[in-house]
Formats: structure tokens, C-alpha cells, sequence
């Protein structure tokens, strides 16, 4: 076997140079965008008492060492959300952090374990907007590309095209033959039965400890999210409420929230929101996620009480989370995250 050489090998980095270029070029035609649209650029602090609190989401843990000699558990940021968030509560109004965030057990073609997080909040506006900004970015990226076409893995998009919108429900209809919404009530709870029956007939494998979440999670992981973007962007709308922990309902249906995502040649781009503001609401939604993740992955992430404090006086406000490295993958055709990360992250199970 052949191993190959590392990327600050000359020939390597050689090859590796005009994408890393681009990735430049696309970071400051972002943050010009974002100054024309009257946004501040903030420094969100990467050590938090709370990584996150979703489900599947694994952090990398540390520990400050004060003075005195006492620890205190801290956490590398998931994404600088609960941050900005509190700045949202002190006033500020249109804001974007853009840099690394840190996220465990996550190594392959389109995750990295170090990656960098663009995040902006508009206040006082919805989520549709967010959905104009991604547009917009696509295009972006591909005019400092020259390119006409976003490629991956066979798929192709056009990113100047208006990217189409299909709700959570349409797509489970049109890509799985199973209608979703029968199996939420209005009060947001799941029937977890009658989801596994629609996958059983949909030829789906299933196991007899499967929560709901679970089984929504195969249909859209086999199933819908290869179909997304093809052709075109796709912003995928109105999430059950159950798998948007983050995000307020919709006002035309309590049984699905103001989340969506963007996707591109089957890849997921961005997650945005129209941001939940009750701290009631979102700590009953932070312990279930955490129960859930106790009992999986046998572990749980402490409750930022600073962030639901601050939640508490935040005004309406929507934001969105876009992973810079995989739009400039699609951009410039590259094949792995990797290939527009100027130095990643050591593996020594690659040597």
C-alpha cells in the first residue's frame, strides 16, 4: 500500500494552493457582503460551560485551572450560538461570527473535527430572509469560483438558480411515500408507531429500540437528503418540533417549527431559525435532548443558565449556522473538506 504524503508536503501543497486561494477569496467576499448589509463581525469566546445541548452533537472537553488551584469544566463550542445569543440580549442587532468550532466523533469526507462555522442574526426579522442570504451566498461563492455548476460526488447544482422550497412533509411524500405529520400531534409529541409501520412498509430496516427520532433520522439520511439539491439548491422547511430544539413554531401549525436547511448537490450547507425565546420552553427542550443523549451515548452536557437567562429578555430575531468548508468544497469541486482546510486536524489512523 501506498501511503500518501502529508499536505504540507511541497507537491502537495502545491496541488492544494489554488483551492486554499479561493477559500480567501470567497472569506472576504462573505464578510464585504455581510459589511454592505450593515452586520458586525463578533469574536464569540471558544471555551463555554456548555458545548450545546442537541442530541448527537459530541464536544471536546477541557478544564480551566485557576489560580487558586480550583478547576472549572469547560467545553470547545459546538458553534458560537449561546454567544452570540447574549449578545442579541445586550442590543446588538445584526451580527456574524466567523471561525472554527470543534465537533467529536466526526471524521470523513464532508465532516472535520475543527471546521469553520459562519453565523448571522438579524433581529426583528424572519427566517425567509435567511433563506434570500443563503441565495445569495451561493452565488457568491461561485462568481469568486468562475464557475457556472457546484459538483459532488456525480451531483450538480446551479447556484445562481432560486433554490426551491420544500417542507419536511413534502419531501417524507414526494421521496418516501410517508406522510410524517399524521405521526405529531399539535402538542408536539410523536407516534413512534405508527412512523415504524410506515417505514416497514417502505422497505426500511428498523430495530425494536428505535425512538421516533431515530426512525425519522434513517428516512432522511437514506431517503431524502441524497435527492436535495440536485439541480438546483433545495431549502428544506418546517421541521417537526421535536427535531428543532432550538427554533419557535410555526404559527400556522404547532406541530412544525421555523427551522430549515440548505442543501446542495446532496450536501447540507446551512441550518437556520426563527429563534425560540422562551427559557421555559427551551430548558424542557435542552433536559429531553440531554435524556436522550444519556441514553445513547451515556453522557449529558451541563445547561448554560447564563444563555437561558439571557433568553429571557432576547428580542425576535432569526439565525443560521452555514459550514464555510463545504461550500468552498462545492465551489472549487473538490472531493473531501479537507482539500480547503489550509492545516487539518492530524489523524495518525491515516499514517
Amino acid at each position: 500500500m501506498i501511503e500518501a504524503s502529508p499536505w504540507w508536503t511541497p507537491h502537495v501543497h502545491a496541488d492544494r494552493r489554488p483551492r486554499l486561494l479561493l477559500r480567501n477569496r470567497i472569506a472576504a467576499a462573505i464578510r464585504d457582503f455581510l459589511a454592505d448589509e450593515d452586520f458586525i463581525e463578533v469574536d464569540a469566546a471558544a471555551l463555554q460551560i456548555s458545548p450545546g445541548n442537541e442530541t448527537h452533537l459530541s464536544a471536546f472537553a477541557t478544564a480551566e485551572i485557576r489560580s487558586d488551584g480550583t478547576t472549572q469544566p469547560l467545553y470547545l463550542h459546538t458553534s458560537p450560538e449561546f454567544a452570540c445569543k447574549k449578545l442579541l440580549a445586550a442590543g446588538e442587532k445584526r451580527i456574524f461570527s466567523f471561525g472554527p468550532v470543534w465537533r467529536n466523533r466526526e471524521r470523513s469526507a464532508l465532516h472535520h473535527p475543527e471546521f469553520t462555522m459562519l453565523e448571522w442574526y438579524r433581529v426583528g426579522e424572519t427566517y425567509q430572509k435567511l433563506m434570500q442570504d443563503c441565495a445569495a451566498l451561493l452565488s457568491l461563492a461561485a462568481d469568486k469560483a468562475g464557475t457556472r455548476r457546484f459538483v459532488f460526488r456525480n451531483r450538480e447544482a446551479d447556484p445562481y438558480a432560486e433554490p426551491e422550497r420544500l417542507t419536511v412533509a413534502e419531501a417524507f411524500t414526494r421521496h418516501a411515500g410517508i406522510d410524517l405529520l399524521s405521526t405529531v400531534a399539535p402538542d408536539g409529541s410523536t407516534d413512534r408507531d405508527g412512523l415504524h409501520a410506515a417505514l416497514v412498509s417502505a422497505s426500511l430496516r428498523t430495530a425494536p429500540d428505535d425512538s421516533w427520532s431515530d426512525l425519522y433520522s434513517r428516512v432522511m439520511v437514506e431517503l431524502i437528503e441524497p435527492q436535495l439539491g440536485q439541480g438546483r439548491a433545495t431549502v428544506l422547511c418546517e421541521y417537526p418540533i421535536v427535531e428543532a430544539a432550538l427554533a419557535r413554531p410555526a404559527p400556522h401549525d404547532p406541530r412544525v417549527a421555523e427551522r430549515f436547511e440548505l442543501y446542495c448537490c446532496g450536501v447540507e450547507l446551512a441550518n437556520g431559525f426563527g429563534e425560540l425565546t422562551d427559557p421555559v420552553e427551551q430548558r424542557k427542550r435542552f433536559e429531553a435532548d440531554m435524556d436522550e443523549k444519556e441514553r445513547i451515548y451515556g453522557e449529558r452536557y451541563p445547561i448554560d443558565e447564563d444563555f437561558l437567562s439571557a433568553l429571557a429578555i432576547m428580542p425576535d430575531a432569526c439565525g443560521i449556522a452555514l459550514g464555510f468548508d463545504r461550500l468552498v468544497m462545492l465551489a472549487a469541486g473538490a472531493n473531501r473538506i479537507e482539500d480547503v482546510i489550509w492545516t487539518p486536524v492530524p489523524d495518525s489512523s491515516s499514517r
